[in-house]
């Protein structure tokens, strides 16, 4: 992605700092500086580097640290801190308020993908339940209402637009006061583009935004235009005074610290990040979460956020075999369904415990066909198969041989795909049902029993064998695992409360929020 580069090379430089025998002002002087190196390469704004590193040097005092302070974790969290603060203007943004329409407006110059943001984002408001629709107001450039329409038509989308009208303003007022009067709750309307800044594209900006009285205006913004973002964004937050960025075109190579630039520049905070031309990338943006990312480091919470796309809860009965500690064949093709619904694949596959890694390997489309395959081998599957476990297939290995020859694949693609069923019904058995883990868990681990810290020991012996090396370091390695298991006991009703409850999401989030990046 666009940042990959500068995330690298700052990620380069805390590990060397990490290694470093001895931590004093020289050390902390070459770490800044390579990071600085970094940024200013990545089209940072000097000022803002300047400000970083002062900022550090300030609340880092080496010569007043005890000896018994770690100044490695206080340097990088330092660090860290100044990272989240160059993309965090501090500000909020707007929240739509449900029952009542609230009018996007979105701005920006022409070819930052203005168009193809406004679906994505409608299509992200739909996901969660809300009532959306488009106007398409752009009569500047050709072809823009038929992209709109194509686009929306593909979402399933309501949208207004005109190919007689060539008056903005009336376009988008008709369209803003249909939507009203239908009783749509986010309404977002797509204005003109210009290939630069021009007084025409300002004013017409300017009438619209009268027009149709917006309750938020976005500036979508290309994320690779370098040192220029900075000057665009400020030109932009003067003529429709926005109040939240969307920058596009973030799966590129390019530079993109400009875009950090922009943030600086217009004191107004970035919502989304664009990652793809596929209808589902559009990230919800979050200072720490994308900071975190840039540096290689994962992030849970866009996995929790998707989850709870999902509804899995919605799902009765897989909810109810969960809970039980029981797990089907057909409960993980059920899974496999929720979770091809929710577009690319390696944004979702990787956080899955015990997915192989050649899955996440090749191209998206790569990945998607591979994905689409298994389910095609639990398609030529039995309901007797599906509704039990393999032990059909092991007692009978002729059924094997009949799902490959049915589904057009291999006798080991069919082994492959049993194989990871059986990993994933051990950890439900394990986890859940009365006498699972989860469920036996004390709050307070000092009043533990023997058996209840035997199951202790287990949950975080498996929970470390199915967390990668650099993950589970990231968490606070075993010590880290054990506070996990105790929040999870509780979250899953352990501690004398009874039952084997699934999670509350919140809980959840809050939990991986704190695991990965939360709280400064």
């Amino acid at each position: 992605m666009v940042l990959a580069d500068l995330g690298r090379k700052i990620n380069s430089a805390l590990i060397d700092f990490s290694k470093a025998p001895v931590v004093d002002e020289k050390v902390l002087d070459s770490l800044l500086k390579d990071i600085c190196a970094a940024l200013l390469a990545s089209d940072v704004n000097v000022m803002l580097v300047q400000r970083l590193r002062n900022n550090v040097k300030k609340s880092v005092n080496i010569n007043d640290m005890g000896g018994g302070v770690n100044k490695k974790k206080v340097i990088q969290k330092a660090v860290m801190d100044e990272l989240f603060e160059l993309v965090d203007p501090g500000v909020e943004p707007y929240k739509p308020v449900k029952g009542r329409a609230n009018v996007f407006m979105m701005v920006g110059l022409q070819g930052a993908g203005k168009t193809t943001t406004c679906t994505k984002l409608a299509a992200h408001y739909q996901r969660k339940g809300w009532k959306v629709a488009l106007v398409c107001a752009d009569t500047f450039r050709a072809g823009a209402f038929d992209q709109l329409k194509q686009n929306a038509t593909k979402a399933k989308i309501p949208y207004y637009g005109s190919y007689t009208e060539n008056d903005p303003v009336s376009i988008a007022l008709e369209g803003v006061e249909k939507f009203k009067a239908d009783r749509f709750e986010i309404i977002i309307v797509d204005t003109s583009g210009r290939h630069k800044q021009e007084a025409e594209l300002f004013e017409e900006m300017k009438q619209i935004s009268a027009a149709v009285q917006p309750d938020s205006t976005v500036f979508v913004m290309d994320g690779t235009i370098g040192q220029a973002a900075e000057g665009q964004a400020k030109a932009f937050k003067e003529a429709a005074d926005f109040g939240s960025i969307i920058m596009t075109k973030m799966d590129g190579h390019a530079k993109g610290g400009g875009a950090i630039s922009a943030v600086a520049a217009s004191q107004s905070p970035v919502i989304f990040i664009g990652t793809g031309e596929h209808m589902y990338d559009l990230d919800r943006f979050e200072p720490q979460s994308f900071v975190r990312k840039m540096l290689g480091m994962g992030d849970m919470r866009d996995l929790v956020e998707k989850v709870q796309d999902m509804k899995l809860d919605q799902n009765k009965n897989l909810m109810k075999n969960l809970e039980a500690g029981r797990y089907s064949l057909r409960d993980m093709y059920d899974q496999f369904q929720q979770i091809s619904k929710m577009g690319p694949l390696s944004k979702l596959m990787g956080s899955i415990p015990g997915m192989p890694a050649d899955m996440l390997q090749g191209s998206e489309e790569e990945s998607g066909k591979r994905f689409k395959r298994m389910m095609t081998i639990m398609d030529s599957m039995t309901d007797t198969e599906l509704d039990g476990d393999n032990k059909a297939f092991e007692k009978d290995r002729s059924r094997i041989v009949r799902v490959a020859q049915g589904s057009g694949t291999s006798v080991h693609e069919v082994e492959e795909i049993l194989t990871q069923y059986t990993r994933f019904a051990q950890m439900v058995k394990t986890m859940g049902g009365k006498s699972g883990l989860l469920s036996n868990m004390p709050t307070d681990p000092r009043k533990a029993n023997p058996n209840q810290m035997a199951n202790m020991a287990r949950m975080q012996q498996q929970m470390a064998n199915m967390i990668p090396p650099e993950m589970l370091q990231q968490v606070g390695g075993m010590q880290g695992l054990q506070q996990m298991a105790r929040q999870m006991g509780g979250m899953f009703g352990g501690g004398g409360r009874g039952g084997g409850g699934m999670p509350d999401m919140q809980k959840m989030q809050q939990m991986m929020g704190n695991m990965f990046g939360g709280g400064r």
